[in-house]
């Protein structure tokens, strides 16, 4: 227990899988990061900390039907890019609620632009809840940040939308003062940042120090032209002067770094006064260059130099995978169970499911006890009442496993395991039954970068009345089913085929449409027949991995 913390180093990404748009706070010794969760139920994720190390997640603050209801969003909008503070006492988070964000064609670069932002505020006591009903601030942009002055005053500010044909639709950093007592923004707007040359100039945070306001913000776009900008200035509304290096962080010119797309940052001082910077990154896979995991948070360490200026620790400006950690006590979180038994009357923490603010239309943990039953509902592909629940893939190889009861009597129910990015990628595992050929097994997958996207396997026959045990191997690109049946030991089939993981990512596919989840990896039910039949799963196993060759060498 006497051992310092500087015995250690942190290794980044230290939120691995789909956790991007960090926002970080301390109180006292407790550090507190915010992520986004788009379309994915309930909204926020808020990881906890004591030594920047270890983290678990804590909580997610948006759960109830009147704080969030995400039914018939569209994939990637729902909550972003979330900005967590504390002052007085009181958590503060504000977020975007994304009801609408692509053109009024599917061409690339066609059509209006026309968007549908609304961000609120919500307020807490405490970290866990319960959280206030959310106060309703504006639509103008996205990427709400509340700034607390030294004088008790409160600023929003968001990325300001422009629509209008000709004009930069990411047309600077909009600033407006917030009334506490009036539960509204109140007084004019200034655009206090236009940004870079690079443009793209989003995800704002404001800082106080030393007589100068710092404007911290993200620009390149989310991929691979990312990047970390800083400004300042010694009044609040500007103007606002560059940093000498432009940007303080970003591996846009950098290919040969591990870590990309590094951008959308917050910063955070320790108790002894050192400055870390929270972003999120991508880690592609080498043989494809795809970021099947999103988004991530990683952590910089960053010195104020002497002429005023925020840079990271070695001046080079460049994610590191590994950096110094703060000399602080080791916390370390006991470590999560690789296998969920369903035995709680509680979804176990790192499963979330898809929009719907009412989990009991979708699931039940006490309908059968020590089974997940999900209820058959809506496609694969639906934006409103989808019977999935899944949890983060966390690293580019591993295993998931999973027995599931399930007597389907037509080929409208269908449940399984699914590897799943959003409604146009995935592959799905699945049971179902044929009037010819009766209960059986196959696997569709859903792949955007082709003509024809739905692929079917060919249907393997199975027995009736018997549990299904159904099991994933993903190594990097590649991607493995397999199944066996109740009483067959360790004997598993393989799905004949090797299929393409690298399509659940936010490369995969068509650009002009927004990408910017992550993968999952879980378990779903379909009854398109309106007939509502169940599938109990009696467990989920999960277990990250390094590389490993294909477990079966014939596969091609």
């Amino acid at each position: 227990m006497g051992m310092k913390k500087d015995k250690f180093v942190i290794r980044n990404p230290i939120l691995p899988g789909f956790n991007p748009d960090p926002s970080i706070i301390r109180v006292g010794d407790d550090y507190y990061v915010a992520n986004s969760t788009f379309e994915w139920y309930p909204g926020v994720q808020i990881h906890h900390s004591r030594d920047l190390v270890h983290w678990n997640l804590r909580t997610r603050p948006l759960k109830r039907a009147s704080q969030l209801n995400l039914l018939g969003t569209p994939d990637s909008c729902g909550v972003w890019a979330p900005c967590l503070s504390y002052e007085d006492g009181i958590y503060y988070l504000v977020y975007t609620d994304v009801k609408r964000y692509g053109r009024t064609t599917q061409d690339a670069g066609a059509g209006a632009s026309l968007r549908d932002f609304h961000n609120y505020l919500v307020t807490s006591r405490y970290i866990d809840g319960p959280w206030s009903e959310p106060v309703y601030l504006n639509s103008s942009g996205f990427d709400p940040s509340l700034f607390h002055d030294e004088d008790g005053r409160k600023y929003l500010l968001n990325m300001l939308w422009d629509y209008r044909p000709g004009r930069n639709r990411f047309a600077g950093i909009e600033l407006r003062e917030y009334s506490p007592t009036e539960c509204r923004l109140v007084g004019p707007s200034h655009v206090i940042f236009t940004g870079t040359s690079i443009g793209f100039t989003e995800g704002p945070h404001l800082y106080k120090r030393n007589g100068y306001y710092y404007l911290l913000t993200a620009e390149g776009g989310t991929g691979w032209g990312h990047a970390v900008t800083m400004a300042r200035s010694r009044s609040l509304t500007g103007p606002y002067a560059l940093h000498p290096d432009t940007h303080i962080l970003t591996s846009r010119d950098r290919p040969d770094v591990e870590l990309q797309r590094a951008g959308h940052a917050d910063l955070v001082e320790t108790q002894a006064g050192e400055t870390y910077m929270v972003y999120l990154c991508g880690r592609p896979l080498r043989n494809r260059g795809r970021c099947v995991l999103g988004r991530e948070t990683a952590i910089q360490r960053m010195v104020w130099s002497e002429d005023g200026w925020l840079r990271t620790e070695d001046g080079q400006g460049v994610p590191r995978i590994e950096i110094a950690a703060p000399a602080l006590e080791p916390h370390i979180f006991p470590e999560k169970p690789v296998r969920e038994d369903f035995d709680n009357s509680e979804l176990p923490w790192d499963f979330q499911w898809l929009r719907s603010p009412w989990p009991e239309e979708l699931f039940s943990l006490e309908a059968r006890p020590g089974f997940l039953r999900l209820y058959g509902r809506e496609s694969l592909g639906s934006l409103y009442r989808q019977s999935l629940v899944a949890r983060r893939q966390q690293s580019h190889c591993f295993s998931a496993s999973t027995a599931v009861d399930f007597e389907p009597d037509r080929f409208q129910q269908m449940a399984g395991l699914v590897c799943y990015y959003n409604g146009n990628k995935y592959h799905y595992l699945y049971i179902s039954r044929d009037e010819e050929l009766g209960k059986h097994i196959r696997v569709m997958s859903c792949l955007p970068d082709r003509s024809q996207p739905d692929v079917f396997s060919e249907p393997i026959p199975l027995p009736g009345g018997k549990t299904v045990y159904l099991r994933v191997e993903v190594d990097c690109e590649r991607l493995l089913f397999a199944f066996r049946m109740e009483g067959d030991g360790s004997d598993w089939q393989w799905i004949p085929g090797q299929f393409d993981a690298s399509v659940l990512s936010d490369e995969a596919g068509p650009q002009g449409n927004p990408n910017f989840t992550g993968a999952f990896v879980g378990m779903c039910c379909q009854d398109l027949s309106g007939a509502e039949r169940p599938a109990d799963f009696d467990y989920f196993n999960y277990c990250d991995r390094s590389y490993q060759p294909c477990p079966r060498k014939e596969v091609s």
